[in-house]
């Protein structure tokens, strides 16, 4: 991992946004332990989503009937014997899903969702439209605030620094693991980062590699982590997790260089599609 020449990414991406009004079908990968309670119905609300002709749930070494459940509702459910995390599973179903495109057809998009999402699954509508219209390579969730949420935000905070720090790019949920996204971008960041730093660093790989993101406000509602002793123990998971996969990055200068990422970050707006190799007016006239 390294800088990259800011040019290069550049010229790729605005080719890659060139060609994404050619509409694709979808993929949506679902990553559940234990939520036989819930997955039925995000499964269905999914079903209904436009473009999708494929739903994939990665039962990921659950003790329930989460499976069951999810083959009932009508997904294609691959199971994995042992827990094995959620950035596993979501490896998993993407080639699941490449291994289902048609030999001589366009490469599905991809739509990462929870588990728990429920009928609120509906609201993913925006983020397959922010990447067939081809205004972003990889659209990403922004969620209200959810009811019983605990917690300080100091995962959020290590997250959205991190990412600021490599990238410029100031994100508003740099933990959301609602995305649509390419098939182009997302085997070119494979393999992701391990157990729940897999967001952090996805995006942080993303933006290195030229590719363009988007944060898209949702409605979604889902379970949320408490402020009990399991909620503090997950989150001390996540932080250990984010912790790890963005100093691997920053340790090996996986970034955006200097010069680019200070001016993208200057521009930027938010709810904007961010490139970090974007060329504005200012740069022109140097």
């Amino acid at each position: 991992m390294s800088e990259i020449d800011p040019a290069h990414n550049t010229n790729r991406v605005r080719e890659s946004l060139r060609k994404q009004p050619e509409k694709h079908k979808i993929a949506v990968i679902i990553p559940a332990r234990n939520e036989a309670r819930l997955i039925s119905h995000t499964v269905r609300a999914c079903r209904a989503l436009p473009g999708v002709d494929l739903l994939i749930v990665v039962d990921d070494g659950s003790d329930d009937n989460t499976g069951t459940h999810a083959r009932q509702a009508g997904a294609v459910v691959v199971r994995h014997s042992v827990n094995r995390g959620k950035a596993s599973a979501l490896e998993t179903g993407v080639k699941v899903a490449s291994m289902r495109d048609l030999a001589n057809g366009l490469p599905r998009h991809l739509l990462f969702l929870d588990a728990d999402l429920g009928d609120s699954a509906l609201e993913a509508t925006s983020l397959i439209d922010a990447v067939q219209r081809g205004r972003a390579d990889c659209a990403i969730a922004t969620l209200p605030k959810q009811k019983g949420a605990g917690g300080h935000g100091f995962v959020v905070n290590r997250a959205r620094k991190s990412i600021r720090r490599a990238t410029g790019w100031h994100p508003i949920a740099p933990l959301s693991g609602q995305r649509c996204i390419t098939r182009e971008a997302v085997n070119d960041i494979m393999p992701f980062a391990p157990g729940w730093g897999v967001e952090a660093a996805m995006t942080i790989d993303l933006l290195v590699k030229g590719y363009t993101v988007q944060e898209v406000p949702c409605d979604f509602t889902h379970r949320a982590t408490g402020n009990d002793i399991t909620g503090k123990l997950h989150r001390a998971d996540q932080y250990k997790d984010v912790w790890k996969a963005t100093a691997i990055r920053r340790l090996s200068r996986h970034r955006v260089p200097v010069h680019a990422r200070l001016q993208a970050s200057l521009h930027q707006t938010p709810g904007s599609p961010y490139n970090a190799y974007e060329r504005f007016e200012s740069d022109e006239q140097e």
